[in-house]
């Protein structure tokens, strides 16, 4: 039987799966793929092939957990004939890192000891991805799992880029700038060459989606990014607040009352677009609407996308190429016109009729910085590092 790797990204109530060929190389393309969505409540496996197409659509019981969700998913991979293939190794996308881990890991006892500490780090993300990696150890005995962690591509950055202005004996226990959504920016790091022959120079790329995030890269190397600490710094988001004064954070505390779980819940769920339209987090749903609340909404996301840019650049000495991917950054072309319409000074000739259709290269043949809309694919990642472990 032939081979195959499994990339898993697990959230607190979905997981995510791919599934690579694995003979002479990684498959560019998984051959399987798909996601279990409504973990804890009405949970549902959902499976692709290779071209996108639904295979499968299964619901699971009631208030199903990750170790009973990630058990039907291979439970189906077995019984499924389209799966001719043996799992090889399994890798698995960890969020936090922290300064312990600057390259993915092959996953033993004590390495999944270390990466609890980080729980408290990444409340939010970390425990879930740790929950797939001991279900699936249960499950698959003797398989190898990988960790890809999202700030290992960070950790190039100089000292400075991560540090806080706060006691040496805090920054001394783990409180610095780690940054986020690294899998995306060492995916476009990599495939950068082939889109441009600036690749090498100072190149700024927008992780935009629920999540946003920027990176500024020289040499395809991490130089600084947006977020920090957390997954909430930086860029304002889908329900995330981004970049806040930590006064407000005070007045929070002591003229409302409110508690760190009524703040955390603020800081995450409540804000970003969702907050300030008070209609949704979706951007297609903010862009479709009428209101000026939704296009206020919309109009923060790019200030605050502009602003970042700015920072960024002055960080690296200038722009050379400005790349956006991300769910939003790859399918919101009216995201992508407020932005570089406002990057005039940067050098940005925007093509704005390239941008209406879905060009790569949305910036003019002679624009002193050129701007691409690349695709990113965090699992394919995922999977060349897991490939590379075993």
């Amino acid at each position: 039987m032939s081979r195959a790797i499994l990339t898993i990204n697990a959230g607190s109530s979905s997981i995510k799966f791919a599934l690579y060929a694995l003979d002479t190389g990684i498959a560019r393309h998984p051959f399987l793929s798909g996601q279990i969505d409504g973990i804890g409540a009405a949970a549902k496996l959902v499976v692709k092939n290779t071209d996108g197409e639904r295979i499968a659509e299964n619901p699971l019981p009631e208030g199903v957990k990750h170790a009973e969700a990630l058990a039907a998913l291979l439970s189906w991979l077995e019984a499924h004939p389209q799966n001719s293939r043996r799992i090889a190794a399994v890798g698995h996308r960890v969020v936090h890192g922290g300064e312990l881990y600057s390259q993915p890991v092959r996953l033993n006892a004590a390495a999944v000891t270390a990466l609890e500490q980080f729980i408290v780090l990444a409340p939010l993300h970390q425990p879930h991805n740790l929950n797939g990696i001991k279900a699936l150890a249960e499950r698959l005995p003797g398989v190898p799992q990988i960790a890809c962690f999202d700030t290992a591509f960070h950790r190039t950055q100089p000292a400075l880029a991560q540090l806080f202005a706060i006691p040496r004996a805090l920054t001394a226990e783990g409180v610095r700038r780690y940054g986020f959504h690294g899998l995306s920016y060492e995916y476009i790091a990599r495939v950068l060459p082939e889109y441009t022959a600036k690749a090498e120079g100072r190149v700024i790329v927008a992780h935009l989606g629920n999540g946003a995030s920027m990176c500024a890269m020289v040499n395809r190397r991490s130089q600084t990014s947006s977020m920090g600490f957390t997954a909430i710094d930086g860029l304002m988001m889908g329900t995330r607040t981004g970049a806040l004064d930590p006064g407000v954070i005070l007045y929070l505390l002591q003229s409302k009352g409110m508690d760190a779980k009524a703040l955390e819940k603020l800081l995450y769920k409540e804000s970003g677009l969702l907050g300030v339209s008070g209609i949704s987090q979706d951007m297609r749903t903010l862009l479709a609407s009428d209101k000026a609340e939704a296009n206020e909404a919309v109009d923060l996301f790019c200030y605050r996308i502009v602003r970042e840019i700015g920072a960024l650049a002055a960080c690296i000495g200038g722009i050379d190429a400005l790349v956006f991917t991300g769910g939003i950054g790859e399918h919101a072309d009216e995201v992508r016109k407020r932005v570089c319409s406002r990057l005039q000074w940067l050098g940005v000739d925007f093509d704005e009729s390239a941008n209406s259709s879905k060009s790569v290269r949305i910036s003019r043949a002679d624009s002193k910085t050129e701007v691409l809309v690349i695709p990113t694919d965090e699992e394919w990642m995922i999977a060349q590092h897991t490939q590379d472990l075993i």
